[in-house]
């Protein structure tokens, strides 16, 4: 049995405890700032930590021992944890869609004797293995398309949105730049911009430019695809609205003030889908040809307790690959992009089989 320490109480702390604990094959310890937070845990029998992050000395303390570090906290503490990791010795995975914070935790595992595994969730995650193995069926690539939304199944307000995951993950999404690949160059895109619309079964949607949801493919596909792009998905009319907030009424500098907005407004629902909706096309055997990926994720109760997708799908893939990494189908040390997994070996785990 491996033991893992788990950075976060919250709402994915939850489920990939429980992901964890019903394979019998990890020992979880549960550590967050707040008692409130961790009592969920307790009462679930699972060993927890009051932890200040910020106290170098009891993070290297609650790391000591363990196999592996799971960051589910914000990411502003990524670097903090990184370094806490490197100085333990421990495996490093993390959540994190902040592409400044990945790139501190490539400093950090340039130099480290253990693994370092950002980015693991939903996206990016599951999304650049999928892309990835997209695209390794093709002889040359001319696009590669991301569409992603975790979205409520009953939308009722004008942005037909509801809160499912961080909002502060949701605002750097809205108004960080966005990395893709336009003409075999790699560039930097406005968010909230190149809004298209489309349907899928029956659906209408809008996808527009995000930031972050492409992790580390714009360097693994560099020179080898002309068009590489990712967006959020959400029912139409949502991208006008958010564009009203950020820039006419100028949120956009008050990020504080959005936050305080969007979580007044915006009721949280368990009662969610998440969609992923990944394109590819280039030549194949001298034909251009096109092949897509779809999936709709909904919740499901995993021991007695309703998981709702977003919770499903994000802790399935940081599950996935630290059950991956402990098994020997990862590297041992050093940074690993999401895309160094194979898509086939990622869906017949037992946790990335949520994907299947």
């Amino acid at each position: 049995m491996k033991n893992i320490l788990l950075l976060g109480a919250g709402k994915i702390g939850i489920a990939i405890t429980l992901l964890l604990r019903r394979t019998g094959d990890y020992a979880v310890t549960v550590a967050d700032h707040s008692a409130d937070a961790l009592k969920r845990f307790t009462d679930l029998g699972v060993d927890t930590v009051q932890l200040d992050i910020n106290d170098g000395a009891a993070l290297r303390k609650t790391m000591a021992g363990k196999y592996a570090v799971l960051n589910a906290l914000p990411f502003h503490t990524t670097s903090t944890v990184a370094y806490g990791a490197y100085d333990a010795g421990i495996h490093y995975f993390d959540l994190t869609e902040d592409v400044a914070s990945t790139r501190v935790v490539k400093e950090v595992a340039a130099k480290a004797g253990s693994a370092f595994v950002p980015q693991c969730g939903l996206a990016p995650g599951f999304v650049s293995i999928a892309a990835h193995g997209l695209a390794a069926g093709f002889d040359s690539l001319r696009d590669v398309q991301l569409r992603v939304g975790a979205l409520p199944r009953y939308p009722t307000n004008a942005l037909k949105y509801n809160l499912t995951w961080s909002t502060d993950g949701l605002i750097n999404e809205y108004l960080n730049p966005c990395e893709a690949v336009q003409d075999g160059k790699n560039v930097e895109l406005p968010p909230l911009e190149d809004l298209e619309e489309f349907v899928l079964e029956g659906v209408a949607y809008e996808a527009f430019n995000t930031s972050g949801g492409l992790g580390s493919l714009t360097e693994t596909l560099a020179g080898k695809v002309e068009n590489l792009t990712y967006k959020s998905v959400r029912y139409p009319g949502h991208c006008a609205i958010i564009k009203l907030l950020v820039e006419d009424l100028r949120l956009a500098r008050r990020r504080d003030l959005l936050k305080e907005v969007l979580e007044e407004a915006l009721p949280i629902t368990m009662q969610d889908v998440v969609l992923v909706f990944c394109t590819v096309s280039g030549k194949r055997h001298g034909r251009l040809e096109q092949e897509s990926i779809v999936r709709h994720i909904h919740g499901e109760e995993v021991e007695g307790h309703f998981l709702s997708a977003i919770q499903m799908s994000t802790a399935a893939g940081i599950c996935a690959m630290l059950d991956l990494q402990a098994t020997g189908h990862l590297p041992s040390k050093g940074f690993v992009r999401q895309e160094q997994m194979p898509l086939d070996l990622f869906l017949s785990n037992r946790f990335g089989k949520v994907y299947a």
